[in-house]
């Protein structure tokens, strides 16, 4: 049996899951050429919501960090996480927009693209794959796993072997919530290998306390490879920590082959920037223990917190038990969706809307309607005319692929932008976040003209006229 691979999250998921996504590429820079002679499968280091918080919060241009994280790491395949026709935003985007992106995407160092659908939509993927494959790169399709009555191991291996027809390079199981128990891996790996000629890989969470010995089934059961983080940046609502696994497989027919030393000298790095984390209040403890509640209720670490903080915003925790027992009901009604970005927010949403206003359905978010009439795509099941009346009432339900309806429009952002664009990739930092990118857009500007101010003043001081 061939050695396990490892994908290592530490730049991107880790960060994500943990301190929401706000380490700084200065932060990557100084240990990325250690990285780079690990031997990692991949290092995932881009996507998600790395470029919005890129822009949003640290002022960095995230094609800029995309180049120099290259640069630093010649030997080891980039990785990306794609949200499909999302992108990497919240929305679906026009085909020339999605295959725009993944071809500066991939121009700018990304070899491999994971690119998933919060509805586990085929349709939602293909725009992707087919670009990302023109490109050269490595299309790797998802598929999110969950758990529900309409869910099963049977299903998710039918997923994926309809990926594999549709020109998937490898198979990503994708475990938002780490709710992928030990024996069920074994089963979900086992059938899937038996059914698809492509690697598959195996990504989970921490966040129930089963992530490890998940993998460690997972394996036995002929997983190809397996995603993991740093232990300074592992656990909690992150993933399984890189060493304990190498350690553990030492000396067996799965040994990953990767030097324990080198990653010692990694973890080395990082802990003091977790206690820099910890006293900035950006690393909450909270984030790091156990959470059974996401076993009992199916929800996401993430999603659990975004529906405390909703209820504690209405002065209202005390409904929380309420909310967390209309979760399931809304998603049976909504057709079962799997509970990741941003089915999570719209059921969650809706969930506590339904509890607060004492009445389900008395008041309807913009988003659940949208879902509803099939703006996101299609459902696991149909959603029940009973159902579709109260929310959308009579207006139509779209059943094509959803960006099916909509026009190009790239020539239009390029208008739109052109005032700022310094670089091809500004169209698409402005396309996916406009106000937000506008706003960078203008500080860069800024910044650079008070750096030719003071070369001109230095200038003018050194060589007094």
């Amino acid at each position: 049996m061939p050695k396990v691979k490892i994908t290592e999250t530490i730049l991107r998921d880790a960060h994500q899951s943990l301190i929401a996504t706000r380490m700084r590429t200065e932060e990557m820079v100084p240990i990325i050429g250690e990285l780079d002679k690990v031997g990692y499968h991949s290092m995932e280091v881009w996507g998600g919501a790395t470029f919005d918080a890129c822009l949003r919060f640290l002022d960095e241009d995230p094609w800029e960090r995309l180049r120099t994280i290259r640069k630093n790491a010649p030997n080891t395949k980039l990785q990306m996480l794609f949200r499909g026709q999302n992108i990497l935003g919240y929305k679906h985007y026009a085909d020339d927009v999605v295959e725009y992106f993944v071809q500066k995407s991939i121009a700018n160092g990304i070899d491999i693209l994971r690119i998933f659908d919060a509805l586990n939509d085929p349709r939602n993927l293909q725009t992707a794959i087919n670009a990302c494959k023109k490109e050269g790169g490595h299309a790797q399709a998802t598929v999110c796993y969950t758990i529900s009555p309409v869910h099963s191991n049977e299903s998710f291996v039918d997923l994926a072997k309809e990926l594999e027809n549709n020109g998937a390079d490898s198979i990503c199981i994708k475990d938002m919530a780490g709710l992928v128990l030990p024996y069920a891996a074994y089963d979900l790996v086992k059938k899937m290998k038996e059914a698809v000629k492509i690697p598959v890989q195996l990504h989970t969470h921490y966040t129930s306390g089963v992530a490890s010995m998940s993998y460690l089934k997972a394996i036995e059961a002929g997983v190809d490879v397996v995603d993991t983080a740093i232990s300074p940046l592992s656990m909690g609502t992150s993933q399984p920590p890189t060493e304990p696994l190498v350690s553990t497989l030492q000396g067996t027919e799965y040994d990953t082959g990767l030097d324990l030393q080198l990653l010692s000298k990694i973890a080395e790095y990082f802990r003091p920037l977790r206690e820099k984390y910890i006293e900035s209040g950006l690393l909450n403890p909270k984030v790091m223990g156990v959470d059974i509640n996401t076993l009992l209720y199916q929800v996401p670490g993430g999603m659990l917190s975004n529906l405390v903080s909703q209820l504690k915003q209405q002065g209202k925790e005390d409904k929380l038990d309420e909310v967390l027992q209309e979760v399931p009901r809304v998603r049976a009604d909504f057709g079962n969706p799997p509970l990741v970005t941003p089915s999570s927010q719209i059921v969650g949403t809706q969930a506590v809307l339904n509890v607060l206003m004492g009445e389900r359905y008395k008041m309807i978010s913009k988003e659940s309607k949208a879902l509803v009439k099939g703006e996101y795509g299609k459902t696991a099941v149909p959603i029940s005319d009973e159902i579709k009346q109260k929310i959308i009432g009579d207006e139509e339900q779209i059943t094509c692929r959803p960006a099916d309806l909509i026009e190009p429009e790239l020539d239009n952002i390029r208008n739109e932008m052109k005032e700022y664009l310094e670089q091809e990739e500004d169209v698409l930092s402005y396309a996916l976040f406009p106000q937000v990118a506008k706003k960078f857009f203008e500080h860069r500007r800024a910044q650079k003209y008070k750096i030719d101010s003071d070369m001109v003043d230095l200038e003018e001081k050194t060589h007094p006229v």
